[in-house]
């Protein structure tokens, strides 16, 4: 994957440039004065909108938010991608099970800032969303107010809107229900979450792990080892070289739904979550009020998740499109301009803020905590990546092979 070492300006940085505009225009960033006190940033906005929509934050979600806005990284990604395959005359963002919908709204925001980059280029959102109550937490977050929301519960598009951008919405419970049309597919924190299969070597062969009543006391649950194969043992690689495995069914079908896709009309998928590349064992694990919590006490109380094996999904999207990584969010970050940032902000804070700064850029980044262990990975058109032909529009321009933003080091100039 020699595009992985490239350098290149590309597409990356004329996006970067018009988003996050301290660090070019003066006018935007003065180190000689502190600006008005009544100054509605961006930033400021980009808040006001996230606590209106989920109420207060925390102190660190503050810090992360000011220091790095992932979400205006990931909507610079998604313009980078659209500018380097030539610009398409429109676009679907679709995102998979998007929570409170305040990570689209922040790429939408990103969108906007950038209205005279995309000002010929329509674009649509499309949710898939199962719960019925958190999608009427992301109408409320991303709708305007004043176009009444279209619902229909009988069809596979069971609600319409417009965002606060003027943007047409959507909400599907299936991914299959989205129109397929070129798209920037998105899932964050969403793999993590779907159901998976524990397998233990055993010298009879693998076992499937299953939950059964402890015998011992029938309130409680145990773990207990199937007496024979089970069906879903056909997902388990031969040459597999574990002793214990988790296998994802769910995410193979969606990966190779979004596969199909791209390959066959184009865009990309980025995925991000917690995960490793077919080397860990057991990461099945609940957590509970931010703790950690065992799975098997008091179901229903706890949030359920496992470790993303990149692995699996890379060899559920062989021979339909290339793939990107995993790659570490530490790298993935630095590549996408964080330290830039950080510079930026340092030389004009004072020495509290200062501390803060670091500390939050420390979260992010330091490998003991989410440096590496939340990951990226992307999927998108072989000629992407090594080049050849692919139907284009007369509304398109002609693609470019510039670097993948975060994937390869980027010169900041």
């Amino acid at each position: 994957m020699s595009v992985l070492a490239r350098v290149g300006v590309g597409p990356l940085c004329a996006a970067a440039r018009a988003v996050m505009p301290c660090f070019w225009r003066g006018k935007y960033f003065s180190y000689g004065r502190e600006p008005a006190a009544n100054q509605v940033t961006p930033m400021l906005r980009h808040l006001i909108y996230k606590i209106k929509a989920t109420g207060p934050i925390t102190v660190a979600e503050y810090m992360k938010e000011v220091l790095t806005n992932p979400a205006k990284l990931l909507g610079i990604w998604f313009i980078s991608e659209w500018m380097a395959t030539g610009k398409n005359a429109a676009f679907q963002l679709v995102e998979l099970g998007p929570g409170r919908g305040t990570l689209s709204g922040d790429i939408l925001r990103v969108f906007s800032q950038l209205g005279s980059v995309l000002k010929n280029c329509d674009i649509s959102v499309h949710l898939v969303e199962v719960s019925e109550k958190l999608s009427e937490i992301q109408a409320l977050t991303l709708t305007e107010e004043k176009f009444p929301l279209e619902r229909n519960s009988g069809s596979s598009v069971y609600m319409k809107g417009v965002t606060k951008s003027g943007i047409p919405i959507s909400w599907y419970r299936d991914l299959q229900d989205v129109p397929k049309g070129y798209s920037f597919y998105l899932a964050h924190e969403f793999f993590d979450v779907l159901p998976v299969h524990k397998f233990q070597r055993t010298p009879q062969g693998w076992r499937e792990v299953f939950v059964d009543i402890d015998p011992q006391a029938s309130d409680k649950l145990r773990f207990v080892l199937a007496p024979c194969a089970t069906p879903a043992e056909v997902f388990i690689q031969r040459d597999e070289t574990r002793d214990h495995v988790e296998v994802c069914p769910e995410a193979g079908v969606i990966v190779q739904e979004l596969s199909q896709r791209i390959a066959l009309t184009g865009g990309a998928a980025l995925i991000a979550d917690y995960g490793h590349d077919g080397t860990k064992t057991d990461t099945f694990r609940g957590f509970c009020g931010h703790k950690l919590h065992d799975v098997l006490i008091a179901p229903g109380t706890a949030d359920l998740t496992a470790d993303v094996d990149f692995s699996y999904l890379r060899r559920m999207a062989e021979g339909q499109v290339a793939s990107l990584g995993p790659i570490k969010q530490q790298t993935f970050l630095k590549n996408m301009g964080i330290d830039v940032r950080l510079k930026v902000l340092l030389d004009k804070s004072d020495e509290p803020s200062r501390q803060q700064l670091l500390q939050g850029y420390d979260m992010l980044m330091n490998p003991k905590k989410m440096g590496e262990r939340f990951h990226f990975f992307a999927l998108l058109p072989h000629q992407r990546l090594h080049g050849g032909s692919h139907p284009m529009n007369a509304c398109q321009s002609k693609p470019s092979l510039s670097p993948v933003a975060g994937f390869g080091e980027l010169a900041w100039r």
